[in-house]
């Protein structure tokens, strides 16, 4: 029956969109979802709804749908291929997800005379036809807020922004970071900086701000066009529980900063267990780096995500840790030299780390002084033992 209900209404919007006058009885607005707790609902969600009055249907149009029984899924979500699709929910389904989630939604009725209620409907019904449908995800450039947002924009090219969406200087990253740290995924921010180049540390301009749901929420509420408000005042249609974590946002600074101090101390030590500790330590350390160097590569050269080239991370996370490692117990005579280069390269890195045009996580700084220091330690090791 909802399927039923839903193909009545495309159409509907099919034929309206054929049908100048009808546009009229048309009433459309953006829809903005608080986020939710797990990961992948922590940015929040847009749609956009369209009410008939003179069919009776009201349809909330979605761009943030994916199947998991897509061949190969895991393998192209890594490598930005995933393929996410729009799809059409009545209004009273689109609301239940977030009333058991307990999930904020707010709504903003569109200011729009009927020629561009009428190129809304066409572009909607475009995009809800045969291929059309499917698109390319990236979450800066392509996601759910943007389709929404370039929608309704390109419709109304003399609509104007008066004011900023965010304050001057801030860079994707930011933002990104205002959602990690109030839905409390302090660990997740840190992961999630590892794997980010540059490419997100650039300002935004206010078009680029609104690629997430809550600023483009702020952006349409203060668009003008032709000296009226493009989009009403931000009406809550239902209220959530949203819990703020940001509390904890030093968590992983300060607990890699005691196992940094820890490690360091046990390195001192003249004790055998303490050496054979050690030993243990530095592979584990050339390991993890290594893979680490390896999968910022990967995601840089071998995936279409845009957000992760250019990435300085790669100056601590060095791929050649990884073959190295499996060389250290052998002490071949170039080991020396290599901890000596790696430990340049660390210090140089260091010593640039505010200067950089990349935003590190702060977290990662007692990471790379230890680093530089088992470096420096193993080089001249191996030095002696040459």
């Amino acid at each position: 029956m909802k399927q039923f209900l839903i193909g009545l209404s495309l159409l509907v919007l099919s034929i309206s969109a054929s049908a100048q006058h009808n546009a009229a009885h048309t009433r459309i607005s953006v829809i903005t979802c608080g986020p939710g707790e797990e990961l992948y609902s922590l940015f929040g969600h847009t749609a956009l709804r369209i009410i008939d009055s003179v069919h009776h249907s009201d349809i909330v149009y979605n761009w943030g749908g994916f199947t998991f029984d897509q061949p190969n899924f895991y393998l192209k979500f890594l490598r930005g291929k995933l393929l996410y699709y729009s799809s059409a929910d009545i209004f009273s389904d689109f609301m239940y997800e977030y009333v058991y989630e307990h999930r904020s939604v707010y709504e903003q009725v569109l200011n729009l005379d009927s020629a561009s209620r009428q190129k809304i409907i066409e572009a909607v019904q475009y995009n809800m036809q045969g291929d059309n449908r499917f698109y390319k995800y990236d979450f800066l450039l392509d996601n759910c807020t943007t389709r929404v947002k370039n929608i309704i924009f390109e419709n109304n090219k003399d609509a104007v922004i008066q004011n900023k969406v965010v304050p001057a200087e801030t860079t994707s990253r930011d933002m990104i970071h205002y959602y990690l740290e109030r839905g409390g995924q302090h660990w997740t921010k840190l992961g999630i900086d590892i794997l980010l180049g540059s490419r997100v540390d650039r300002e935004v301009s206010n078009d680029e701000a609104m690629f997430m749901p809550e600023f483009f929420m702020k952006g349409l509420a203060d668009a003008k066009k032709q000296n009226s408000v493009l989009a009403g005042r931000a009406v809550l249609l239902l209220q959530g529980n949203a819990v703020e974590g940001s509390a904890g946002k030093y968590i992983p600074l300060i607990i890699l900063t005691v196992i940094a101090i820890i490690i360091l101390i046990i390195s001192k030590l003249k004790a055998a267990w303490a050496k054979t500790v050690t030993v243990f330590i530095d592979n584990l350390l050339l390991y993890v780096t290594g893979l680490l160097g390896f999968l910022v590569l990967f995601m840089w050269f071998a995936t279409d995500h845009t957000v992760c080239k250019n990435n300085f991370n790669l100056a601590w996370a060095l791929p050649f840790n990884l073959p190295v490692a499996f060389f250290v117990l052998k002490k071949p005579f170039w080991l020396s030299n290599y901890f000596f280069i790696v430990a340049v390269i660390t210090a140089i890195f260091l010593a640039a780390w505010f200067w950089l045009p990349q935003q590190l996580n702060i977290a990662l700084l007692p990471v790379v002084i230890l680093l530089l220091n088992r470096y420096v330690t193993l080089s001249g090791k191996y030095r002696r033992s040459a």
